[in-house]
């Protein structure tokens, strides 16, 4: 298997001025950014530049390496998915609850103190603690994305191609571009602010909302598209591409996109953006028509989508970690993620993608008292799965085999196109969906279309089902921001109903859960200390719990 190829490139991370050194990937055999400017030379920057410097050499890199095993692991988290044992960067913290309220009445506050999490965010949220600030990581990664993309933009008008040079040049900068737009999307998905920078070296003070860094990724999509439609020659577009994507990746769902699979690619995306970014309770009819409108131009059952698989030298995710799910793989007692009982209760009795994947214990797994007041759990994440035919596998730990997904999937586009239409008076075509992405997932369970459920009946199907479809993909935060349920219950918010194992191992199945969580970060301090906000810039602090 070709290995992915690890750039020489001293870039400048987009922002983190205080961390420069972070993107220094020494491989003399390989090129540098000032020798980039020759067709092979900027094909081997363009993957190195997202690959490697955008999603793996981040310095401090966090315990379990890569954006996808604390970054997308502390979205999990917080979205009540999974637990964590370890403590380090926090994640033992980051998902504990305020408190909970047990079946017989006894509420048990969170055990680490601050008791609240916007609190404890605020109190590590200093320059020193660098390793220790959950706030950094996705932050820094995201910037060295956007960075990366920046210098291949930077060089693509000014290198020599062989062939239909402006189909090539169009597949990079729809490379670049594309990433530019996940990048921002993923900054203003989760930081009360952020930095627009185009800049292939250096960065500039002028924060923006969040709202602002959101539209920057729409921008950056709608150009990446632009190229996408200027590319006249798809063969010669196709071997650029094809280049880029790790011959390990082009599996499965992965494969070299054709310009119309990526721009349905691209309009999932734009749907995620709003649908994620607006609470429920704020979404307007217009919002809902829109996003309804991207999904149904948005990823085919038979598109090629982003997605990345471990290799025998685990060059970009290794198969036992790196990914929440490998994370998760295996018994209570040997995985390091654990699987949240909130996540197994959202499965409908007789769902066949349960039996597959999730197992019983016999006795029920007892965390630290530090690592939280929901966390215990009697459930571990299958190996495999059990191999029940045509039922979905979640996780697995064997080399290749599990295919994770950097970017939107047809399930993802088609709940989120389900949830448009039970919101616009489309109840029952929203069901019809979620039928069948659970007979595409062989969930083996009876219809719920046709049933005359009422609005409120189904959009808790929904809300399940995008649980049980999407979980260790980095969602599920979102998800229960948007709904309200990492809210105070004070404020209407929690989760109610829900099953929780206490520290001498009692089952509650109707406690209340009381998450109170930030639900927009402040800009990591390990910013700030080396960028100060400049005159003009947005709040870089989220007022809300201060």
């Amino acid at each position: 298997m070709k290995k992915i190829k690890l750039l020489s490139m001293l870039l400048l991370l987009g922002s983190m001025l205080g961390c420069k050194d972070q993107l220094d990937v020494k491989n003399p055999n390989q090129p540098t950014t000032g020798s980039a400017n020759s067709e092979s030379g900027l094909i081997n920057l363009a993957q190195g530049a997202i690959y490697v410097n955008g999603f793996l050499t981040v310095k401090y890199g966090g315990f379990y390496g890569g954006f996808f095993g604390d970054p997308v692991g502390y979205h999990e988290i917080m979205g009540d998915v999974i637990g964590a044992e370890a403590a380090n960067q926090r994640l033992n913290e980051i998902g504990v609850a305020n408190y909970v309220v047990l079946d017989n009445g006894t509420k048990v506050m969170n055990p680490n103190s601050p008791t609240l999490q916007p609190d404890m965010l605020r109190q590590v949220n200093i320059n020193a603690n660098a390793s220790d600030n959950p706030l950094y990581y996705e932050w820094a990664y995201m910037y060295s994305l956007n960075t990366g993309a920046n210098n291949v933009l930077a060089l693509v008008d000014a290198t020599t191609f062989t062939g239909d040079a402006e189909s090539k040049k169009n597949a990079l900068k729809a490379w670049a571009y594309w990433w530019k737009g996940y990048a921002y999307g993923r900054i203003g998905s989760v930081y009360f602010a952020g930095i627009i920078n185009d800049q292939p070296v250096g960065t500039n003070d002028v924060f923006v909302s969040k709202e602002a860094i959101i539209a920057e990724s729409n921008a950056n999509y709608d150009k990446a598209a632009a190229a996408l439609s200027a590319v006249s020659n798809v063969s010669d577009y196709s071997a650029i591409i094809g280049k880029i994507i790790p011959a390990f990746f082009q599996v499965g769902k992965g494969g070299i996109l054709t310009p119309d699979m990526w721009k349905r690619n691209i309009n999932s995306m734009k749907a995620r953006n709003l649908l994620v970014n607006t609470t429920v309770k704020e979404m307007t009819p217009a919002q809902w028509t829109s996003i309804a409108s991207l999904a149904k131009d948005g990823i085919t059952a038979t598109d090629y989508v982003f997605t990345a698989r471990s290799n025998e030298t685990s060059d970009f995710i290794s198969a036992t970690g790196s990914t929440p799910s490998a994370l998760t793989v295996g018994t209570t007692k040997t995985s390091n993620f654990k699987v949240s009982e909130r996540l197994i209760q959202d499965f409908k009795a007789g769902d066949k993608r349960l039996e597959n994947n999730f197992a019983i214990e016999a006795n029920p797994w007892i965390g630290n008292n530090d690592r939280g007041n929901i966390f215990n759990t009697r459930y571990g994440l299958i190996d495999g799965g059990k191999g029940l035919p045509g039922v979905v596998v979640l996780g697995s730990k064997s080399v290749g085999e599990y295919e994770f997904y950097m970017a939107a999937t047809y399930e993802e586009n088609q709940l989120t196109l389900a949830e448009a239409l039970i919101n616009t008076g489309d109840i029952e075509g929203g069901l019809k969906i979620i039928d069948a992405i659970r007979t595409l997932q062989g969930a083996g369970l009876a219809p719920v279309a046709g049933k005359g459920l009422t609005l409120a009946a189904a959009k808790e199907e929904l809300r399940s089902e995008r649980r049980v479809v999407l979980p260790f993909r980095g969602l599920a935060f979102y998800d229960a921001r948007r709904w309200g349920i990492i809210d105070d219950v004070a404020t209407g918010g929690g989760r109610k109903g829900a099953v929780v194992v206490d520290k001498a191992g009692v089952v509650s199945k109707n406690a209340t859960i009381n998450y109170n969580f930030l639900d927009y970060w402040d800009v990591p301090a390990n910013e700030l200390a080396y960028n100060k906000a400049g005159a003009g810039s947005a709040a870089v602090q989220n007022p809300k719990g201060l």
